[in-house]
């Protein structure tokens, strides 16, 4: 049996427990009722960076290292699916989380549930494609969850980041007001976006004060794409609403607030509709960087400085 590279979280701590390794390669039919993906790009997202510290370690259970991390893929199809014949380009995410096998997609062939899998438009390249799959679950999932009504103020933090980008555009086309908090620069960008007003990134107090002094009755709801988490609760109208998008970033519920966590499962439906949008130029992504899967370990050095706002993607 042929091996394959992956990268292995072999201890919990920084970016140095990560090591390239081998392992057996996924054979044709050996899982019944999955298939096989042949993976060119994965996404670097922040619960990888939480995860390979030990943060969430009570969240994995029994799980320990050595495993591989990665939701976020795109590639081609090895084995034919209904609608999608072998050699197909496809996108979607692994639920890292409700799985819990450990095997992620810092690989280079992974199983997949034919569900997981929306193609990719001829036009969208893969580094991008890989950008979209989680982010765009948890914005679309979170913005469900708030269920605020057209016309609603809407908090979006880490507005410059790609979940909370996708977060703007997306409440923006259902008719919310949106407060986006970025980075500085980053506000003529945000308003093409959708954003009706943009605050300097800063100390939770000094948000809290920025947004009180816009609307001194608070907004109605907070899509916390920051996981700021219970410091910006003041910002929030009584009877209110709350999506935490990490679970060590839940607020105790008060005033009447509703705290509503987000942890997004595979849709291919509505990610078929997102990558169509950005091949038609509808739906904005960011990739901050494009690095080779030997480089893992600087990539997440990048992403826990804020090297640059957007996805880091691994080509593999």
């Amino acid at each position: 049996m042929r091996p394959m590279r992956v990268v292995e979280v072999t201890e919990y701590g920084g970016p140095e427990v990560l090591r390239m390794a081998r392992r057996p390669r996924p054979e044709a039919g050996a899982v019944p009722g999955k298939v096989r993906v042949a993976l060119k790009a994965a996404g670097v997202n922040q619960a990888d960076l939480r995860i390979r510290a030990g943060r969430y370690a009570d969240a994995v259970g029994d799980l320990a290292p050595p495993f591989v991390l990665g939701t976020d893929f795109a590639g081609k199809l090895l084995d034919p699916v209904p609608g999608m014949a072998a050699e197909a380009r496809v996108a979607g995410f692994v639920p890292w989380f409700e799985m819990l096998t450990g095997d992620g997609t810092y690989a280079e062939v992974i199983w997949a549930d034919p569900e997981w899998l929306a193609p990719i438009p001829d036009d969208v390249e893969f580094t991008v494609a890989a950008s979209l799959p989680l982010a765009s679950g948890t914005a679309q999932q979170g913005l469900e969850k708030l269920d605020l009504p057209p016309g609603a103020t809407l908090l979006v933090t880490g507005a410059s980041a790609v979940v909370g980008r996708l977060a703007v555009q997306y409440a923006h086309a259902a008719g919310l007001r949106v407060v986006a908090v970025a980075h500085e620069g980053d506000e003529p960008e945000l308003r093409v976006l959708g954003a009706d007003h943009v605050i300097a990134r800063g100390l939770p107090e000094d948000v809290v004060a920025k947004v009180i002094a816009g609307d001194p009755d608070g907004v109605d709801g907070v899509f916390d794409g920051a996981l700021v988490g219970a410091e910006l609760l003041p910002v929030v109208k009584a009877g209110g609403v709350f999506a935490a998008l990490a679970p060590d970033r839940v607020p105790a519920a008060e005033r009447d607030i509703r705290v509503e966590t987000v942890r997004a499962v595979p849709d291919a439906a509505r990610l078929a509709e997102s990558l169509q949008k950005v091949a038609d130029r509808e739906l904005i992504t960011r990739v901050a960087d494009v690095m080779p899967l030997e480089e893992v370990a600087e990539a997440h050095r990048r992403a826990e400085a804020g090297h640059r706002p957007g996805r880091i993607i691994l080509m593999i």
